[in-house]
């Protein structure tokens, strides 16, 4: 039962949580309909088995990751969402795994397919893995209390 104000609105926090809770629940449908129309966009063309070099090729492989990235972190976004309340996460854990499971879900699939466009920019993995990697360990520690 959410924890309300005098004014019989739900407290602040009580409101922050469930605000939070509900952008991921959102952007899991979201990450859910990017994979959806990844998958339709690349199906496309995966008949040609020169597309991207090949089906083994760095760049036909990131292209796949980034598909199936989409649906991972939508996942895990949706799981967040439906978990928080039963784990009895609030505060600074929501805080902290929210944003990061977010950012997460917005920069694994945009790092696959600029790393497939240019393989330099592989380098940019690591900001999806750490902001994902915090968003698991907040919800962990969270958890833990």
């Amino acid at each position: 039962m959410p924890v309300e104000s005098s004014a019989g609105r739900p407290a602040p926090l009580e409101y922050t949580v469930v605000a939070m809770t509900t952008t991921n629940l959102l952007a899991g449908w979201v990450g859910m309909l990017g994979g959806v129309l990844a998958g339709a966009i690349a199906g496309l063309f995966f008949h040609r088995d020169d597309w991207l070099g090949g089906y083994g090729s760095h760049r036909r492989r990131l292209v796949r990751l980034g598909h199936i990235s989409f649906f991972g972190l939508g996942f895990l976004n949706l799981l967040f969402a439906l978990t928080a309340a039963p784990l009895r996460l609030a505060g600074t854990a929501v805080a902290i795994a929210s944003p990061a499971l977010l950012a997460g879900a917005a920069t694994m699939p945009a790092c696959c397919y600029l790393a497939a466009w240019r393989k330099p920019l592989r380098h940019l993995f690591p900001i999806p893995v750490l902001a994902v990697l915090t968003g698991v360990l907040a919800i962990l520690w969270g958890g833990a209390r």
